[in-house]
């Protein structure tokens, strides 16, 4: 009971309370970017939650193997891995996503969300608790990535997934030009910071690099450039 009630908790973090992109504010470049339509959302969502989910559990595998030393190209190299598969997946069936997602589906290999669980998550952690992990954050991903999109198509394109709205809707295009997608994001992190103080939790804050769970691996490999 107290393991099911563990595995709960590292799921549920990542919908509202650890929240990857409006609690941790990490993987911002995709959300802004792919956020125009729900479709390029999902397609998005869904292809960095299976990287997430199956460089988590391989890492995790091969956690006590790794040496510490290596362990953050090691880590690109699997995640890069599973992306490969995943973009060569999408070309083939799945074109039109692909041709939506462009530079950002390969991008997905250096999403700060994907590294920073593994370097936080995954490679502290048992197997069955990473994949969990990832799942969690990959559906609080996704959920955000869709918020977004519904907000933004939907003021900015008058339209959801194709169906447009009644002739009598005047679409406000700024929503799904970067100003639009800043100010949709604004909105919904203020929701989320909301929504996590009424259960306890701190407000999410822009903190730089500092924030960044990759940011004692980055000092040290500038400290090893400098020597």
């Amino acid at each position: 009971m107290a393991e099911k009630k563990s595995l709960f908790k590292e799921f549920s973090k990542g919908l509202v309370t650890e929240n990857p992109v409006l609690r941790l504010v990490l993987g911002t470049c995709p959300t802004l970017a792919v956020t125009t339509s729900v479709e390029s959302a999902l397609g998005m969502g869904l292809a960095a939650s299976i990287v997430l989910i199956c460089s988590n559990i391989v890492i995790s595998a091969l956690r006590k193997i790794i040496p510490s030393k290596v362990r953050i190209p090691a880590y690109i190299v699997i995640i890069a891995s599973f992306v490969t598969i995943v973009q060569m997946l999408v070309k083939a069936f799945l074109p039109q996503i692909d041709e939506q997602l462009g530079v950002y589906l390969p991008l997905i290999v250096v999403n700060c969300i994907i590294l920073g669980r593994a370097e936080a998550f995954a490679g502290k952690n048992r197997v069955l608790a990473s994949a969990v992990d990832g799942v969690g954050m990959g559906v609080g991903f996704t959920a955000a990535l869709l918020l977004m999109s519904i907000v933004r198509e939907a003021l900015g394109a008058g339209s959801i997934m194709g169906i447009s709205f009644p002739a009598g809707f005047t679409p406000m295009t700024i929503f799904i030009l970067p100003p639009g997608g800043f100010f949709v994001f604004g909105i919904l992190m203020a929701c989320a910071n909301k929504l996590a103080e009424s259960r306890g939790k701190p407000k999410a804050e822009l903190k730089g690099c500092e924030g960044c769970p990759m940011a004692m691996s980055c000092s040290i490999i500038d400290e090893m450039e400098d020597a």
